[in-house]
């Protein structure tokens, strides 16, 4: 049986991925803030393409 909450990697990246951090400004200040911080990931990426 599967768990009720169970995500996707395509609304993973569509929602947090690289492209849509820098897609709006606020996105584009998070990006920022993370490298600031030293963050090894600024965005998280697919193990597999999505």
């Amino acid at each position: 049986m599967k768990r009720t909450l169970e995500g996707t990697k395509r609304k993973r990246q569509n929602v947090s991925g690289f492209r849509a951090r820098m897609a709006t400004s606020n996105g584009q200040n998070v990006i920022n803030r993370r490298r600031a911080k030293g963050r090894h990931k600024v965005a998280i990426t697919a193990k597999n393409r999505a």
